[in-house]
């Protein structure tokens, strides 16, 4: 046998590869939700985290989806865009055994000792201990369909297969069907995102599947017992206008979740740090500006709070301002980009677009942006350099103003700073200190005067070629 192969396929050569070397190694078959429960309790008792990369849930969110799981239920997340349902449902196939036995070739990926379908049970009868047996990685028993309203019955459940029928078979002959999504996940889990938005009448087809475990296609049933776990996603504002889900649906679903935005400002700083894919460095403090932003936005009056402020925004932020950096250091010849205050500038102008504002504030969503951007500022600024009197810096910076802005290098910034007890504070609160790259202290000292100019304490005289002179 070859020996490059990739490490799952590695592993798959050391499984039974016939339903009686399966029955010799004693494998024990378990329906998916009992699979998730075991494993879940499991990921308890041993004390290890059975969600990794979903942050803010601890407390909230994840004991109810967790109780839910143990349960056996199935389960729909409700909550605003960007607060990680999909994230979420996804996080849920790490709960399913590594690797599971089907029957090779079977189309359904049924279990060796449960065949559904009628080409399986034949099969199985005619082959006996030597029906072959493949193994499905948990990567492989995950489904998920976005719903739209041109999503069909057929899409989900299936349909009569003509070229089957072309072939011999009659339209009566269960192997004439071609199966949808939900079949095709049988023994493992089916997301559908935005359920809400699915037609009502193609809701109705989930109705069996939920409830009697069979699918209905084309005027007659099959009783194929499917193992599925179904799990859904729908935001508020959907729920009750846009769409809903139909009663009978709803009261199937034996579980709803809701969920939120991260609930404090270190799990919106640690989700940022999480997802955001960063082009140039961002010091902690600017993403820290991001976050409070971000929040602030969630509490504006002029922004529109039905449709919510998704995490994805700072996310995006983040990435904007590393990016901003990035151009400013091509601009300017640095060799490492390193993101300072003024790069904070480009995020309203180009996430303008990614908002809903309450009506009435047509014209004004950039005022409304470049304020509570500035207020982030100041917070930020306040909380890391309290204690520090930066008196004496306005003073010297009012006796030889300093020139920053997207145009000048991080080390003419340095080279421009007067040399005060203050400044050696601010870049030790800040983590600029002690590093012969001039970025990181160009980033603090432009992060205190800033917030010199918010308080009223420096002016600052923006000038056409992109940079900007700060004066008392």
């Amino acid at each position: 046998m070859p020996n490059d192969l990739p490490p799952h396929d590695q592993r798959k050569l050391d499984r039974p590869s016939t339903l009686g070397a399966l029955r010799a190694s004693g494998h024990e078959l378990r329906g998916v939700k009992t699979e998730i429960r075991e494993n879940l309790l499991t990921a308890l008792r041993e004390g290890r985290d059975p969600w990794p990369g979903i942050v803010g849930f601890e407390n909230t969110v994840l004991p109810q989806l967790e109780r839910a799981l143990i349960a056996g239920h199935d389960v729909v997340l409700l909550g605003e865009r960007g607060q990680g349902k999909t994230r979420l449902l996804r996080s849920i196939v790490g709960l399913l055994d590594e690797w599971t036995p089907v029957i090779d070739g079977s189309e359904l990926g049924e279990h060796p000792y449960a065949p559904i379908t009628p080409e399986s049970r034949r099969r199985a009868a005619e082959l006996g201990d030597d029906l072959p047996v493949a193994w499905r990685h948990r990567d492989e028993r995950y489904t998920e369909k976005l719903a739209t309203p041109d999503t069909a019955v057929a899409d989900l459940i299936g349909d009569i297969d003509p070229v089957k029928v072309a072939e011999g078979r009659s339209l009566g002959d269960p192997e004439t069907i071609h199966y949808g999504l939900v079949p095709r996940a049988h023994r493992g889990i089916v997301a559908i995102n935005e359920l809400p938005d699915l037609a009502e009448r193609i809701q109705v087809s989930l109705l069996n599947v939920m409830e009697e475990r069979d699918i209905q296609v084309r005027g007659y049933t099959l009783r194929l017992p499917l193992d599925v776990l179904l799990v859904a996603s729908a935001n508020p504002e959907d729920y009750t206008n846009r769409g809903r889900i139909i009663t009978p649906l709803k009261d199937r679903f034996g579980a709803e979740v809701r969920t939120h935005y991260p609930p404090a400002l270190r799990d919106e700083i640690a989700l940022v740090e999480q997802e955001a894919h960063l082009v140039a460095e961002v010091p902690r403090h600017l993403l820290e500006v991001v976050a409070r932003f971000t929040r602030s936005l969630r509490e504006s009056s002029a922004v529109d709070q039905g449709s919510g402020v998704s995490a994805r925004f700072a996310v995006a932020a983040a990435e904007t301002v590393a990016a901003a950096a990035m151009r400013r250091a091509a601009l300017t010849g640095e060799d490492r980009p390193y993101a300072r205050p003024v790069d904070l500038e480009a995020v309203p102008a180009v996430l303008r677009g990614k908002l809903e504002f309450a009506s009435g504030e047509e014209g004004r969503e950039h005022e409304h942006l470049t304020h509570l951007l500035r207020s982030a500022i100041a917070a930020t600024a306040r909380r890391h350099l309290r204690g520090i009197d930066l008196g004496p810096l306005a003073e010297a910076v009012a006796a030889s103003p300093v020139r920053t802005g997207e145009r000048v290098p991080a080390i003419e910034v340095v080279a421009a700073l007067p040399v005060t007890d203050e400044l050696t504070e601010v870049a030790q609160k800040l983590g600029a200190a002690g590093t012969e790259d001039p970025g990181p202290m160009a980033s603090a000292a432009e992060l205190a005067l800033e917030l010199l100019f918010l308080t009223r304490r420096l002016s600052k005289d923006p000038s056409d070629d992109g940079t900007t002179v700060a004066y008392g």
